[in-house]
C-alpha cells in the first residue's frame, strides 16, 4: 500500500483525502502521523506560493508523495485582503471569533452588493521524481454583516453562498463538499489521481 502524506496536522481536513484515494490502495497519513515536530512556515505571498513550499518541503524531508492545501478568504471591497493571511487576520493568538470580528469591523460601511468575496484553496501535490502539481478551487459569495450558523469553521458563518441561500456554517458537511472551494480543488484532483497515485491493479 502506498502512503501519501497530507500536510497538515488538521485530522479533519485530512478524512476528506482519504475517501477520495480510497480507490487507488493509498493510505492518507498527517504530520500527526509522521511528523509531527515537522513545522513549514509560510513566507509565501499567494496560495499557490504557500501550497508548493509546504508539499515540497515535506515531500523532500519524507521522501513520499505530499498533498498540501493552502486556502482562503478574498474580499474584493478589501482588495483581496486576508488572502493567504486569513487563519491570522486579527494577529498573534488569532481565533475565529477574532478574525471575523475584524473583518465585520472593517466592513462596517460597505454597502451589501460591494460586499463580494471568495473562499480560493490551491492544493499542491510534489513527491519523489515527480513534478510539482496545482489543483485549484473557489467558491463565490459576500459576506454577511453578522455570523449565521454553526457548522464549519474559519469565516463560514459570514460567508453567504447565493446558490443555497444560506451561510458555509447553515451547509451540511455533505452540501458544504459539494460547493466549497476544498471540494472544488479535490475533485479536479480527482481526475487525475489514477495518473498520480496509479490503482491497486497498477501494482
Amino acid at each position: 500500500m502506498k502512503d501519501v502524506i497530507i500536510a497538515t496536522k488538521n485530522r479533519g481536513k485530512a478524512k476528506d483525502f482519504e475517501t477520495l484515494l480510497a480507490p487507488y490502495g493509498v493510505r492518507v497519513l498527517t504530520l500527526h502521523d509522521v511528523a509531527e515536530d515537522l513545522d513549514v512556515e509560510e513566507t509565501g505571498t499567494t496560495f499557490r506560493e504557500n501550497a508548493r513550499l509546504k508539499a515540497e518541503t515535506v515531500a523532500e524531508r519524507l521522501g513520499k508523495i505530499v498533498i498540501a492545501d493552502d486556502s482562503g478568504l478574498a474580499v474584493d471591497a478589501l482588495d483581496g485582503r486576508p488572502g493567504v493571511y486569513s487563519a491570522r487576520f486579527s494577529g498573534e493568538g488569532a481565533t475565529d471569533e477574532r478574525n471575523i470580528e475584524k473583518l465585520l469591523g472593517e466592513l462596517k460601511k460597505v454597502p451589501d452588493e460591494e460586499r463580494t468575496a471568495r473562499f480560493i484553496c490551491v492544493l499542491a501535490v510534489a513527491g519523489p521524481g515527480l513534478e510539482t502539481r496545482f489543483f485549484e478551487g473557489a467558491c463565490e459569495g459576500r459576506i454577511m454583516r453578522a455570523p449565521a450558523g454553526d457548522n464549519g469553521f474559519g469565516y463560514d458563518p459570514v460567508f453567504y453562498v447565493p446558490n443555497e441561500e444560506r451561510t458555509m456554517a447553515q451547509l451540511s458537511p455533505e452540501e458544504k463538499a459539494a460547493v466549497s472551494h476544498r471540494g472544488a480543488a479535490i475533485r479536479q484532483l480527482e481526475e487525475e489521481a489514477r495518473g498520480l497515485f496509479g490503482t491497486e491493479e497498477d501494482r
